[in-house]
Protein backbone atom coordinates (compact mmCIF):
# COMPACT_ATOMS: atom_id res chain seq x y z
CA UNK A 1 0.00 0.00 0.00
CA UNK A 2 2.82 2.16 0.56
CA UNK A 3 5.79 3.50 -1.46
CA UNK A 4 8.59 3.46 1.03
CA UNK A 5 8.75 4.38 4.88
CA UNK A 6 11.30 5.89 6.32
CA UNK A 7 12.26 6.51 9.56
CA UNK A 8 14.76 7.31 12.50
CA UNK A 9 16.76 5.02 14.69
CA UNK A 10 18.85 5.23 17.96
CA UNK A 11 21.57 2.72 16.49
CA UNK A 12 21.90 2.40 12.68
CA UNK A 13 24.09 -0.83 12.85
CA UNK A 14 21.44 -3.20 15.55
CA UNK A 15 18.59 -1.98 13.76
CA UNK A 16 19.70 -2.72 10.27
CA UNK A 17 21.14 -5.55 11.48
CA UNK A 18 17.56 -6.62 12.89
CA UNK A 19 15.99 -5.61 9.66
CA UNK A 20 17.61 -7.23 7.76
CA UNK A 21 17.28 -10.69 9.82
CA UNK A 22 13.79 -10.65 10.83
CA UNK A 23 12.59 -9.57 6.94
CA UNK A 24 14.82 -12.30 5.35
CA UNK A 25 11.85 -14.95 5.04
CA UNK A 26 10.03 -12.14 3.68
CA UNK A 27 12.85 -11.93 0.61
CA UNK A 28 13.93 -8.57 1.84
CA UNK A 29 17.76 -7.32 0.92
CA UNK A 30 19.34 -3.80 1.23
CA UNK A 31 18.88 -2.15 -2.30
CA UNK A 32 20.45 0.58 -1.60
CA UNK A 33 22.63 2.57 1.07
CA UNK A 34 24.30 5.66 1.82
CA UNK A 35 25.89 7.12 5.26
CA UNK A 36 23.88 6.38 8.39
CA UNK A 37 22.60 9.29 8.53
CA UNK A 38 20.97 9.19 5.07
CA UNK A 39 20.36 5.39 5.64
CA UNK A 40 19.42 2.40 3.93
CA UNK A 41 16.58 1.14 2.06
CA UNK A 42 15.37 -2.25 2.44
CA UNK A 43 13.01 -4.19 0.20
CA UNK A 44 12.49 -7.60 -2.05
CA UNK A 45 15.32 -7.49 -4.91
CA UNK A 46 12.33 -6.46 -7.76
CA UNK A 47 9.74 -4.59 -5.06
CA UNK A 48 8.10 -1.29 -5.44
CA UNK A 49 7.81 -0.67 -1.91
CA UNK A 50 10.48 -0.09 0.64
CA UNK A 51 11.46 0.50 4.26
CA UNK A 52 14.32 2.54 4.41
CA UNK A 53 16.07 3.81 8.07
CA UNK A 54 18.50 6.51 9.06
CA UNK A 55 20.39 7.44 12.10
CA UNK A 56 19.10 10.43 14.27
CA UNK A 57 18.42 11.18 18.00
CA UNK A 58 15.39 12.97 17.49
CA UNK A 59 12.61 10.69 19.12
CA UNK A 60 9.65 10.45 17.62
CA UNK A 61 6.24 8.42 18.29
CA UNK A 62 6.71 4.59 17.61
CA UNK A 63 5.43 3.37 14.53
CA UNK A 64 3.32 0.35 13.35
CA UNK A 65 5.00 -1.19 9.84
CA UNK A 66 2.85 -4.22 8.61
CA UNK A 67 4.88 -6.25 6.23
CA UNK A 68 3.06 -8.37 3.34
CA UNK A 69 3.67 -12.09 4.21
CA UNK A 70 2.46 -14.24 1.02
CA UNK A 71 2.23 -17.56 3.33
CA UNK A 72 1.44 -18.19 6.38
CA UNK A 73 4.57 -20.09 6.73
CA UNK A 74 6.39 -16.80 6.02
CA UNK A 75 4.78 -14.80 9.34
CA UNK A 76 6.12 -17.83 11.26
CA UNK A 77 9.37 -17.42 10.34
CA UNK A 78 9.11 -13.66 10.60
CA UNK A 79 8.57 -13.81 13.57
CA UNK A 80 11.23 -16.37 14.45
CA UNK A 81 14.14 -14.39 12.78
CA UNK A 82 12.82 -11.31 14.66
CA UNK A 83 12.96 -12.60 17.76
CA UNK A 84 16.64 -14.50 17.13
CA UNK A 85 17.29 -10.74 15.83
CA UNK A 86 16.32 -9.42 19.06
CA UNK A 87 13.14 -8.17 18.48
CA UNK A 88 10.46 -8.63 21.64
CA UNK A 89 7.32 -10.54 21.19
CA UNK A 90 4.28 -8.31 20.92
CA UNK A 91 1.90 -11.18 19.25
CA UNK A 92 2.62 -14.83 17.99
CA UNK A 93 2.15 -15.77 14.48
CA UNK A 94 -1.75 -16.66 14.42
CA UNK A 95 -5.18 -15.27 13.00
CA UNK A 96 -6.54 -12.36 14.25
CA UNK A 97 -10.61 -12.89 13.31
CA UNK A 98 -11.67 -9.24 14.48
CA UNK A 99 -9.98 -7.74 11.66
CA UNK A 100 -11.03 -10.23 9.09
CA UNK A 101 -11.54 -14.32 8.93
CA UNK A 102 -7.91 -14.90 7.01
CA UNK A 103 -6.04 -12.65 8.85
CA UNK A 104 -3.03 -14.42 10.19
CA UNK A 105 -0.06 -11.85 11.70
CA UNK A 106 2.66 -11.76 14.25
CA UNK A 107 3.87 -8.67 15.95
CA UNK A 108 7.20 -8.13 17.57
CA UNK A 109 8.63 -4.51 19.12
CA UNK A 110 11.83 -3.85 17.33
CA UNK A 111 15.47 -2.30 19.04
CA UNK A 112 13.38 1.16 18.77
CA UNK A 113 10.12 -0.01 20.60
CA UNK A 114 8.45 0.23 17.27
CA UNK A 115 5.56 -2.03 16.29
CA UNK A 116 6.84 -4.74 13.67
CA UNK A 117 4.27 -7.44 12.04
CA UNK A 118 3.76 -9.38 9.18
CA UNK A 119 0.62 -10.23 7.62
CA UNK A 120 -0.85 -12.76 5.00
CA UNK A 121 -4.27 -12.44 3.96
CA UNK A 122 -4.41 -15.49 2.30
CA UNK A 123 -6.36 -18.86 4.07
CA UNK A 124 -3.87 -21.36 4.98
CA UNK A 125 -3.25 -23.82 1.97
Amino acid sequence: MFDHVKFGVSDYAASKAFYLKALEPLGVVVVGEGAPTYGVELSTPEGKVSLCLFQTDERPAHLHVAFVAETRQQVEAFYRAALEAGGKDHGAPGLRPHYHANYYAAFVIDPDGHNIEAVCHQPAT
